[in-house]
């Protein structure tokens, strides 16, 4: 494994994590980015079809049709389909296994850390048991019930979570979503060979499962784990490299499943677990964030400072973590744990054990996560890795970069955190909006990938851009992992924005990009979303509010922005999402949508552009609210 792959190394914002990987004597992704440069043309365009043995068949000028007749149209909405159904069954996964570990914990009288979000929840559900852990109880079943009911069986919970002027738009254009596990079914029914093949109608089930992989796979995850793990505060908390301690016996996790591993991080600071880990020569344990479960961690790390060392990185950093020699063991449980990592556990004598197998690793060992079993397992999975500790450590490099980051990035940032922050309501934020001290918001959420200019490049510099035009910037998901290890997540990055925004964070002592946590923190932005439009009394298409993934990677993040167009969104993306072959599909989504539901895609891989496009909109949504 051993050798010079330095020169192939793909471009990243954070410039020291460039370098670091550069001199790495491993192979990692920013590795492989060149040797897979050239694409293919078809799969780009969305255009071929490898449905049946007939193919696979891709459309050209000269072969306008596949063998058994179907169009570029049909094979592009097809595809398309297909990756939103498969991305919104891994949220539904997610918000699936967190309700019933919230209900599993309540029948045990558990902790219920968060009893606010209890009481909100109960609230909107029109639910009351007679002390908290049957509340709890019964808001669990009611998500689980609603994402077991047929795919002809509308979700009940839909209305209740939903602003009412988007929920009346999405009744009119027939899109309420029935249960959340049959839309997927239904999904992947409607566009195997020979079914379906209106473009138009499939386009309409991915706006089903963007309303039910939003409203539950990302709202309801969040609010339930709030129940259970407690609610975001706000905090400085140090991120990149340097929050790895060689002194601990250090755990990386990944994933997007916090519930699954609750009652470890429990067991990691437990008298027993500090005593063995001492006795190896360590001080302790410490969990290192990797991936949207470190920044679910790192949102709520004033709950867990004893075990938790901070946020180390998105997906494409992971490699880089490993490559320090400082990390004993990693835990995943979810995706964005890269298939990439393994040869470097191997090189390393990093042990890997993965809680669900759907995240299972080739080399790594299956244990996946019995709640009723979770003590037992906790303590098997300790002794396991101090093992690995002692048989690593003393015969692995260490490759370390302390430097890297900073100590002071503002995290905990979530919907109730920034409310309270502003005074307990919006209208602060409002005023500041109003009056054109902020010009409006944009939320850079999703993924970090490769392409888009380099790891984070795109992400990174469109937020400078958008920052600098007075554009407030929240964010969600491994972006904010790239974004926050820029710096751009300090109060010292208020000197990057315009004048007026700059005016405010000084003001506030706040940085000009709040960072909400993972990926499924999208469904808290569209909170914010709901109740900024629902106090200044207009719909959520109205507000100077724009989305950017602007390095979108998985069939995930195709869910989210459906999402986003349900709820009426303007939404960038770097890369198109394989419809370029389509006109149909290309123009409902870029264009007709806007009559549909008010949002629209927007394509460009330029910062500036895409900065300059979003600041449009904005001062035309502002124009039309006379402000």
């Amino acid at each position: 494994m051993n050798g010079c792959f330095g020169c192939n190394t793909c471009a990243s914002a954070d410039k020291p994590l460039e370098g670091f990987i550069r001199n790495l004597p491993m192979e990692t992704s920013h590795h492989r980015v060149e040797g897979q440069s050239t694409k293919c043309g078809f799969g780009l365009q969305g255009v071929c079809c490898r449905l049946c043995s007939n193919g696979p068949c891709r459309i050209t000028p000269k072969a306008p049709r596949g063998i058994c007749g179907a169009t570029a149209d049909v094979i592009v909405a097809r595809n398309f389909l297909r990756a939103v159904a498969s991305g919104s069954g891994c949220y539904i996964h997610i918000v699936e296994n967190t309700a019933l570990n919230v209900k599993k914990t309540a029948m045990e009288k558990g902790e219920i850390k968060g009893e606010r979000s209890l009481k909100r929840l109960a609230d909107a559900f029109g639910v009351q048991g007679k002390d908290k852990w049957e509340t709890a109880q019964i808001v669990a079943e009611k998500v689980i019930a609603d994402l077991y009911k047929p795919e002809y069986e509308k979700m009940e919970l839909v209305e209740k979570l939903a602003y009412a002027p988007r929920f009346k738009r999405w009744q009119e254009l027939g899109i309420l979503p029935g249960g959340a596990k049959s839309e997927v079914f239904h999904g992947v029914v409607k566009c195997s060979t020979n079914l379906n093949s209106d473009p138009v109608d499939m386009l309409t089930d991915c706006l089903k499962l963007g309303i039910s992989t939003g409203l539950y796979g990302l709202t309801l995850t969040n609010l339930l784990n709030d129940v259970l793990l407690g609610e975001p505060e706000l905090r400085m908390a140090p991120v990149g490299l340097r929050v790895i301690d060689p002194d601990y016996i250090n755990i990386m996790i990944t994933g997007h499943q916090h519930t699954i591993f609750v009652d470890l991080q429990e067991k990691l600071i437990s008298k027993e677990a500090v005593e063995k880990a001492k006795a190896v020569g360590a001080k302790g344990f410490k969990l290192v964030g990797c991936t949207c479960v470190g920044q679910d961690l790192q949102l709520r790390g004033s709950h867990y400072t004893e075990v938790f060392d901070g946020h180390a990185g998105n997906n494409y950093t992971s490699e880089a973590v490993l490559a320090t020699g400082a990390i004993d063991a990693v835990i995943s449980e979810f995706n964005c744990t890269l298939p990439g990592i393994e040869p470097i556990c191997d090189n390393l004598k990093i042990k890997q054990i993965c809680l669900d197998d759907v995240a299972k690793k080739a080399n790594a060992e299956l244990k996946p996560f019995v709640f009723e079993e979770r003590e037992t397992q906790s303590m098997e999975i300790i002794d396991e890795i101090i093992e690995a500790y002692k048989e690593r450590r003393g015969n692995v490099e260490f490759n370390l970069m302390p430097e890297h980051g900073n100590d002071h990035t503002l995290t905990g940032v979530s919907e109730l955190s920034l409310k309270d922050f502003l005074g307990g309501n919006w209208k602060p934020l409002i005023d500041l909006i109003v009056a054109g001290e902020i010009k409006g918001i944009a939320g850079v959420v999703g993924c970090s990938n490769l392409t888009a200019g380099g790891h984070d490049v795109l992400s990174v510099e469109l937020t400078k851009e958008l920052i600098a035009k007075d554009i407030l910037v929240l964010t969600a998901g491994c972006s904010s992992g790239g974004i926050e290890n820029c710096g751009l997540m300090t109060p010292e990055a208020a000197k990057l924005a315009g004048p007026k925004l700059r005016a405010v964070c000084e003001k506030l002592n706040i940085p000009p990009v709040l960072n909400f946590g993972p990926c499924l923190a999208i469904g808290r932005l569209e909170i914010v979303a709901t109740e900024l439009a629902e106090a200044i009394g207009v719909d959520i298409p109205q507000l100077p509010l724009v989305l950017s993934a602007a390095q979108w990677l998985e069939e995930q993040a195709l869910a989210d922005g459906c999402f986003g167009l349900a709820l009426g969104l303007p939404l960038h993306l770097g890369l198109p999402p394989f419809v370029t072959g389509s006109k149909i599909v290309t123009k409902v989504l870029t264009e007709d949508m806007k009559e549909l539901t008010g949002g629209q895609v927007i394509i460009n891989a330029d910062a500036k552009e895409s900065a300059d496009i979003l600041e449009k909109i904005i001062e035309e949504r502002r124009s039309a609210l006379n402000i």
